[in-house]
């Protein structure tokens, strides 16, 4: 346990911090199952730019490697440019 203000902020801080990133990461994740799961192209066009500023401000905030972020996002491109 904590001795010094300081480290119990920080327990504090961090706890809070951590809860945050669980929220956005689990969000966008399920936006992405949601774009994968779309049909209509300009339907998926509209999630694919939303995904994507999710998962810049995730590999901004280092929640997720930003190579990890180019790789979902490219593939994520892939697919709704690959659809009818």
């Amino acid at each position: 346990m904590a001795n010094h203000k300081s480290a119990e902020k920080r327990i504090r801080a961090n706890a809070k911090k951590r809860e945050r990133n669980r929220y956005q990461h689990k969000t966008t994740r399920t936006h992405v199952k949601k774009l994968l799961g779309a049909t209509k192209k300009d339907e998926a066009q509209a999630l694919l730019k939303e995904v994507s500023a999710m998962l810049d401000k995730l590999a901004k905030k280092n929640v997720i490697h930003w190579k990890k972020a180019a790789n979902q996002k490219s593939r994520l491109a892939k697919r709704v440019n690959a659809m009818a």
